[in-house]
């Protein structure tokens, strides 16, 4: 029989796990502007979901004192909840208990939800925020971010992982997210860097604050660590949970499907003439993905880095598509770089939790230069061009105005398993622009040119009438129709619906070996 001490002795300690490092730390925490760890779960997961595991679990050092400063739950949340009814695992790292720092217990919690998440198929969240290793555990707190790493490891490409910075995440702590498939931060509040402005101070003699090292804004933009960055928590956690609305609980399904009320054979016909008659001229890409998806709905991803090329979620007649697009707007839609990593990375994603892929194709070819060149562009453009050929989820492609050279065979070209190519009346296909290839074929009879202007202005008009159109790929079959772009929505969901059944093997391999 339970008797009511036993009740009440139960009811004290749930209390007083729920008070973490103490009220003083928590209204500490408010001040920030942030929430707790428990508040932050509450806001993220459906309304009364939460079951927390390991609520009395307390840290085992006896070392410089932490034998007399124990706290019940440690300095970690655990457990799981539902989003959208959805079974979803998650922790949340206590800043008011011991600065979210992380031990050994830290570590097994972590680690039991995430093992739970890849047995059942469901998705695992992390919500950081921690001073980093807990030093008075040395060696053994080191340990337990390796074990987090591991699981990191193996659960990708099984079930979606996904971390939200939601404070400080310095030094070892920036692998986890960092392994995960997509990084949330908060403006002003996350920070995130391998070593902090002190030792770089120490180490170059640079002097940098905390925000221009490792907040969000410069890992939105500069360096590609975060995918999202929101206003503050609450943007944060909600953009989580529309994220996941697009998202399959693990590799095994398909993404979940919403009822459509956006008729599929709706045309655009602004889509006719959103694409300028001036082949230089550019024009938003976006302009041309939201009229298409369904409501004009596009979920974008690395909004603020590499934007000379667009990846996010949308759906097309209530079923999720990846879209991958070049953004004439910025650098022309050339491929660089950090084009090139963003797009592969969001291809590979998709293809691992069986997402179907649309692709908008404006790309004059790969950025030339000396940076580009010394820096891998041929390395890393490969990683696209590798993450496209090995995708084997539906893949369809509107080439929209340019496909020149290698570009054209990276952006999921036929030749790559591209399984529907289609093309707008304006689209160039070919080696390179007219006016380059002019330049080079017509080099010797310009030179002997009376009037050079005007029979270089005659050549272009030739070569671009004869080669700058889809036709000539049309007749190879390397475009399988030429559309006016008002078809597009009705053309690309009949398409999808078509390839719904997809079988497209790999060659059996342990795994390839992608350019890194």
């Amino acid at each position: 029989m339970t008797t009511p001490e036993r009740l009440k002795q139960l009811q004290e300690s749930r209390a007083q796990a729920q008070l973490g490092g103490g009220k003083d730390r928590q209204d500490a925490q408010h001040a920030k502007g942030k929430m707790t760890a428990r508040e932050r779960l509450e806001k993220l997961l459906d309304k009364g979901s939460f079951r927390e595991l390991d609520m009395f679990v307390t840290h085992r050092t006896t070392d410089f004192g932490m034998d007399a400063k124990k706290f019940l739950s440690d300095s970690v949340v655990t457990g799981w909840g539902t989003i959208d009814g959805r079974t979803i695992y998650v922790y949340a790292q206590d800043f008011t208990v011991f600065g979210g720092s992380l031990g050994e217990v830290h570590s097994a919690k972590i680690c039991k939800v995430m093992e739970l998440a890849m047995k059942n198929g469901a998705p695992v969240i992390g919500l950081n925020d921690s001073g980093g290793a807990r030093i008075q555990e040395g060696v053994v707190s080191l340990g337990g971010y390796a074990d987090i790493f591991l699981r990191n490891t193996l659960a990708s490409g099984v079930v979606p992982q996904i971390s939200a910075i939601m404070g400080p995440c310095a030094g070892g702590a920036v692998y986890s997210p960092a392994l995960t498939d997509f990084v949330f931060m908060v403006k002003n509040t996350s920070h995130m860097f391998i070593t902090g402005p002190d030792v770089v101070k120490a180490v170059t003699r640079e002097e940098v604050s905390f925000e221009d090292l490792g907040g969000g804004k410069v890992h939105s933009t500069k360096s590609g660590v975060c995918h999202v960055l929101s206003d503050d928590e609450e943007d944060a956690l909600d953009s989580i949970r529309q994220l996941l609305a697009y998202l399959p609980s693990n590799n095994m399904e398909d993404p979940p499907r919403t009822e459509p009320t956006d008729d599929p054979k709706r045309m655009e016909a602004k889509l006719d003439s959103v694409v300028p008659d001036e082949a230089n001229k550019p024009y938003d890409i976006k302009d041309v993905i939201r009229p298409i998806v369904d409501e004009g709905e596009f979920f974008e991803i690395h909004e603020g880095f590499a934007q000379n090329i667009v990846v996010g979620f949308a759906r097309l007649d209530g079923r999720t598509v990846g879209v991958v697009a070049n953004q004439p707007m910025v650098l022309a839609g050339v491929l660089d770089i950090k084009a090139s990593l963003k797009g592969a990375r969001f291809v590979r994603f998709c293809d691992a939790f069986n997402i179907p892929l649309v692709v908008f194709e404006d790309v004059p070819g790969f950025m030339p230069g000396l940076d580009q060149e010394h820096n891998g562009i041929i390395i890393h453009g490969a990683k696209l061009l590798y993450a496209f050929c090995e995708a084997t989820v539906p893949k369809v492609t509107v080439i929209t105005r340019k496909a020149y050279g290698g570009a054209y065979c990276v952006m999921n070209s036929k030749h790559i398993r591209g399984d529907y190519v289609i093309a707008w009346p304006a689209a160039e296909i070919a080696v390179m622009g007219p006016e380059g290839a002019v330049n080079i074929v017509f080099r010797k009879e310009l030179d002997k040119a009376a009037d050079k202007a005007a029979r270089r202005a005659e050549l272009i008009k030739e070569y671009r009438d004869k080669f700058a159109n889809p036709y000539v790929a049309a007749s190879r079959g390397y475009v399988d129709d030429v559309i006016e772009p008002r078809e597009t929505r009705p053309r690309l969901i009949e398409a999808l619906k078509m390839l719904q059944n997809k079988r497209d093997p790999n060659p059996p391999k342990k795994h390839g070996n992608i350019p890194l």
